[in-house]
């Protein structure tokens, strides 16, 4: 149980972030919610059990992330619980893969993990204990086509979860990466809307392709990459740092 500890997840409002804080809710953390929509963070905080904070914020700019976690913390206290859940999807060939888009994909994903990681830290570090835990996705275990920024993203978190966890392995704090497959979220309702524009197919063959790659056969559902998120912060997984937890019903084995 996670009662008495403050856990912050960002990109909270929707999908996977939402189901994340609801059962972090349920295990009895104090949760302070960031994202970038004042609207649906305040429904979602209000549909939870206890009593919870919201904090608007772009996880890519340094001053608005600064801002959000001294307010989290004058709210709620020090940061116990750091989940990294805001991220962004966009596709292109490689070669029409402009600057803007690759430094977008980078911004959101990675540096976005960066800046939380560093704002949170301090808290920890106090403390003597403290769990992050990095929402990545298969993209950071392998590579997809036609999105080689997201995948270069994913993968910087990926290196950046395996190295901050042996700088802080005697700390107390354990460093982690949950890598969903296709999950049922905005990114992959978008994907399958974008395919089915594109070459005209039903959008129920579009949502097959993409459980193809599964060999379950099926799309993860994000109350599923919540419980790995629950293990990871919890007592019991004390030893567990560094690690990419596969929710891919076998895509990846490693």
């Amino acid at each position: 149980m996670l009662h008495g500890r403050h856990a912050l997840v960002t990109g909270a409002a929707r999908g996977i972030g939402a189901a994340i804080a609801r059962t972090l809710a349920q295990e009895g953390a104090a949760l302070t919610l960031l994202g970038r929509n004042e609207r649906t963070l305040q429904e979602l905080a209000s549909s939870l059990p206890g009593r919870h904070g919201i904090v608007v914020a772009d996880v890519s700019d340094a001053g608005q992330v600064h801002a959000a976690f001294e307010r989290a913390r004058a709210e709620r206290g020090p940061l116990h619980i750091l989940v990294n859940n805001a991220g962004q999807a966009e596709s292109a060939p490689f070669t029409r893969t402009g600057l803007d888009l690759w430094q977008r994909m980078l911004a959101v994903n990675l540096t976005g993990t960066f800046l939380c990681s560093q704002a949170a830290l301090p808290d920890m570090l106090a403390a003597g204990r403290g769990r992050i835990v990095n929402i990545a996705s298969t993209a950071a275990q392998k590579g997809y086509a036609y999105v080689s920024a997201y995948v270069a993203a994913k993968h910087g978190v990926l290196g950046l979860t395996r190295s901050l966890a042996l700088e802080v392995a005697r700390k107390g704090i354990t460093v982690n990466a949950v890598c969903p497959g296709y999950t049922e979220t905005d990114i992959l309702r978008e994907s399958v809307a974008n395919v089915v524009a594109k070459t005209g197919r039903s959008e129920a063959d579009a949502r097959k392709e993409f459980a193809s790659g599964n060999p379950q056969q099926r799309i993860v559902q994000p109350q599923e990459v919540a419980d790995a998120v629950r293990w990871l912060c919890s007592d019991g997984a004390a030893a567990i740092t560094g690690q990419a937890i596969s929710v891919s019903g076998g895509e990846v084995m490693q």
